[in-house]
């Protein structure tokens, strides 16, 4: 099915759920009701009463009694005012304040909302003279469609969740209940997404990350500001310890800064100007320097290659640094690992000559590739570039460079991409990375950015073949982006079940009765002894030993809860054999004690 089409049985949906409702409560108030990624909401004002879930499936059967009616959507316009004598006669503030404003300058609304979610066309800075309503039954609603042609023909829908919303996204303004729902053409695809649902929920890191013990919050440390448990921290640093490997192995040099840096760094760098307002500014007692907790570390990295002559014959230089950064993120965006006040970057910056961009590219590139492949997640390319806004540093023309450079990588390296206006970084254009889950959920994780903008701003130099000075160009990536955010995707990516290789206790020896502990210490010494080199180089596995005075049921269920991905049996018989029994995900089997190693070695 066209998107085009899916869009306007979505959008469709959007009204028959605000009729639904004005049936039901005939007082009811409503803001905007656009399409949203599977569905649609509708921002609702009820008064005292509140929507909960238990009236959803009353609005449902009222929605199938309007879908199964089969209204036509009549599309008619008005002029501005008589629209909002409409507004007033039907007792909807909210939509005679967005037409009020739509009168007075038709850019007004674009300020505060999305004007396309609207359904309502400006042009320029012009006055609307008319706007477009559409009629399906009793219900009229202003908006610019599109919508199908009949009720009928609006597919299968589910009412999901409702939720509070300031209208137009104000804290000062009232609160409206935003009510979601979803919508497919087939009840197939519906049915598909709400399992998919049912698998979020399970696989939610905010909940395995408490069953798991990976890491905790408190409130006397805040919000925003995740600690990880032993367990939690084996797993962020065997990532780490993989992105590292990966650039290393492209020519990538440690580097370390400091936490806290003067402010000018950033007034020079333009993030002062962009960012400010989301930084933590730090006061010193002993001097009247204005700090701040770093919020990125690129303008740091650029004073490390400022701090000595370079020559072309130097170039590419290339620094890596895995470090926490901290930003003043508003409250109540925070959310488990997804957004936090404590973020750290695997974070990398190369500075080379023009001719040197695409090497340095299609290395970031491969690396990206390798990492998500070993993870097991599909990746396709976001193009993101600048849009006609005024708040990005640099010359049009560069740009334009930087924007075809960057394409021509990803077409060059046979990658699925796509390209959107308007997500560029301020200093230059994005390849961002979107890797999809188990469960079919795309997430922007890795970036490369090429920058033109801050070498410059910056004054780095290195001198060419002539001995003239040239300004160098600026590439940022990060292979996993936020560690944090990473691990709250790669957390519900595997549901908790780690690949052994990054698994932070990869071995449980299970042991039938105390008659074998002899038998268990040479399994230990053989494990103690397992390098590990794929994907991350180890000197011996992670392992522990359950040999407590319990039943075997009950410490292989409690493996299988720890989601331990290799689970050892031992008992007389794999003793007098010279054996081990394996329990992992994929089945059970008798392994010789000879060929434990190599076998460990090849998961």
């Amino acid at each position: 099915m066209k998107n085009e089409q899916l869009y306007a049985m979505r959008h469709s949906l959007a009204h028959i759920t605000a009729a639904a409702v004005k049936r039901l409560w005939p007082e009811a108030k409503f803001g905007v009701g656009p399409v949203v990624e599977n569905g649609f909401y509708y921002d609702i004002d009820l008064g005292e009463r509140k929507i909960s879930e238990a009236n959803f499936a009353k609005i449902e059967k009222t929605m199938r009694g309007i879908i199964e009616y089969g209204d036509d959507f009549e599309r008619f316009e008005m002029p501005i005012d008589q629209a909002i004598d409409w507004a007033k006669e039907n007792n909807q503030p909210y939509k005679e304040e967005l037409l009020n404003d739509l009168k007075r300058s038709g850019t007004t609304i674009a300020k505060d909302l999305d004007v396309s979610e609207l359904g309502l066309a400006t042009d320029g800075d012009a006055a609307v003279e008319n706007v477009s309503f559409y009629k399906n039954g009793i219900f009229t609603d202003l908006c610019r469609g599109p919508h199908v042609a009949n009720t009928k023909d609006v597919g299968v829908f589910k009412l999901l969740r409702v939720a509070g919303a300031y209208w137009r996204g104000n804290e000062n303004n009232p609160q409206m209940q935003r009510l979601y729902g979803v919508a497919f053409a087939t009840q197939e695809e519906l049915d598909q997404y709400l399992e998919n649902l049912e698998q979020a929920k399970l696989r939610d890191h905010r909940k395995l990350g408490k069953e798991l013990d990976l890491y905790t919050t408190s409130q006397l440390v805040g919000a925003g500001l995740p600690m990880f448990t032993p367990r939690g921290t084996v797993l962020r640093d065997v990532l780490a310890q993989y992105s590292n490997q990966l650039r290393q192995a492209r020519g990538f040099e440690k580097v370390w800064t400091p936490h806290i840096t003067k402010t000018s760094l950033y007034e020079a760098s333009g993030h002062w100007d962009k960012f400010g307002d989301e930084l933590f500014l730090v006061a010193s007692q002993e001097t009247d320097d204005k700090m701040a907790l770093k919020p990125m570390n690129c303008p740091h990295h650029t004073q490390i290659f400022a701090s000595r002559p370079r020559s072309y014959k130097d170039m590419p230089v290339r620094y890596l640094e895995t470090t926490t950064d901290y930003r003043d993120e508003k409250t109540g965006e925070l959310g488990g690992l997804n957004r936090v006040r404590s973020l750290t970057q695997d974070d990398s910056h190369v500075f080379c000559r023009h001719d040197q961009i695409e090497e340095e590219i299609n290395g970031l590139l491969a690396s990206v590739k390798e990492l998500y492949g070993t993870l097991g997640m599909k990746l396709r390319v976001r193009l993101s570039y600048r849009d006609s806004g005024d708040g990005y540093l640099g010359d049009n023309e560069l740009w334009e460079s930087a924007q075809s450079q960057l394409k021509s990588a990803v077409i060059a390296n046979d990658l699925e991409y796509f390209e959107q206006d308007g997500e560029a970084a301020f200093y230059g254009p994005k390849i961002d990375f979107m890797a999809t889950d188990a469960i079919g959920r795309e997430h922007q994780l890795a970036t490369a950015q090429l920058d033109f903008v801050q070498p410059g701003r910056f004054g780095l130099q290195y001198t060419d073949a002539e001995s003239n000075p040239q300004t160098p160009v600026m590439i940022h990536c990060a292979l996993l982006g936020s560690i944090e955010r990473f691990l709250s995707v790669f957390i519900e990516h595997t549901a908790g079940w780690f690949p052994v290789w990054a698994a932070p206790e990869q071995v449980r020896i299970l042991t039938i009765n105390d008659t074998v502990m002899d038998y268990v210490e040479e399994i230990k010494t053989i494990l103690s002894d397992v390098a590990l080199d794929k994907p991350v180089k180890f000197n011996e596995v992670r392992f522990t030993t359950d040999d407590r005075n319990e039943s075997l049921g009950k410490k292989i269920r409690e493996a299988a809860q720890w989601k331990i991905p290799v689970q050892l049996i031992v008992g007389p018989k794999d003793q007098e054999a010279r054996e081990v029994s394996v329990r992992t995900q994929s089945g059970e089997g008798k392994i010789a004690l000879s060929q434990l190693s190599e076998y460990l070695r090849g998961l």
